[in-house]
């Protein structure tokens, strides 16, 4: 089975708590995006009935760190825990969204593989018990099983579809190869303790803002990890900045970064002169 995991981006990002299991409450929009890694499961049998182990091979941009630790992998044990008629399996990952970036591929892959291998192996489950799995892999793993732009709180899990669509617009997706810690991000906002309560709904400013045209989006719409991700890495910082001296209609850091995104109006091929070592798409949606 061949399948395509997407990556998303984020419509303003407010980080509104710290909770008592060491998360955080969070309020974005999340808005899913065709930059598309490639993910192929196929079932192994060996000789005489004997099946061998689980494999893992990946190809593309570089996937740093041991097999056991890679999502897609802990995916299907974590499936083929409850469901132990799942045969081993080769997955090979191809991929082209880059790592740690903000843009939530590796949550894509680890969903994507949680779907191809219910579908693949008839497990009969349900979106919603696809999320309760996808959560225990990432916050933001949940996402890409409805994988259609909605609203996120809680953690990231609890999720609403939107009335949005970006359809026609240009996004140009900026990586400059920075590395920006999640951990070290949350670190340096200002968060207060609330425990685990159910959290409030979205902010006045994020729910009524992002359903007006993109034109209104700058200095309303805001993620609260550009002030500190831009005063250490003021490179990063730079890229929006020359997204919007080019004509963007609206321009934002992709979760905690290092990823910034530009929206334009559909009027023609969008270029820009950043360093051959960034990491530079333009998407049609």
């Amino acid at each position: 089975m061949l399948v395509f995991p997407n990556c998303k981006i984020n419509l303003g990002l407010c980080v509104t708590g710290k909770r008592a299991d060491g998360y955080h409450n969070i309020e974005t929009i999340f808005h899913p995006v065709q930059l598309l890694d490639a993910l192929e499961i196929i079932g192994l049998t060996g000789k005489d009935g004997q099946h061998p182990a689980t494999t893992f091979s990946h190809s593309g941009i570089t996937i740093d760190g041991e097999e056991k630790d890679n999502l897609c992998v802990q995916a299907y044990h974590l499936l083929k825990k409850d469901f132990p008629q799942i045969p081993t399996v080769n997955i090979h990952l191809h991929k082209a969204i880059p790592l740690g970036a903000g843009l939530g591929g590796g949550s894509a892959d680890a969903a994507f593989t949680l779907s191809a291998l219910n579908q693949k192996y008839s497990l009969g489950l349900s979106d919603q018990q696809l999320i309760t799995y996808a959560l225990q892999l990432g916050s933001d793993c949940p996402f890409f099983i409805i994988n259609k732009p909605c609203t996120a709180t809680g953690r990231g899990e609890i999720l609403e579809p939107v009335d949005i669509t970006l359809k026609g617009f240009n996004l140009v997706l900026i990586n400059p190869g920075i590395h920006v810690n999640t951990g070290w991000a949350f670190g340096q906002l200002d968060i207060p303790a609330t425990g685990i309560e159910t959290p409030a709904p979205l902010l006045p400013n994020l729910q009524t803002t992002i359903l007006q045209p993109v034109t209104r989006w700058k200095n309303t719409v805001l993620n609260d990890f550009e002030k500190p991700v831009f005063k250490k890495y003021p490179e990063i910082g730079a890229i929006k900045k020359t997204l919007y001296d080019n004509g963007a209609l609206f321009a934002s850091l992709s979760g905690s970064g290092s990823t910034v995104y530009g929206i334009f109006n559909n009027t023609g091929q969008v270029s820009f002169n950043f360093p051959p070592s960034y990491f530079v798409r333009s998407i049609l949606l």
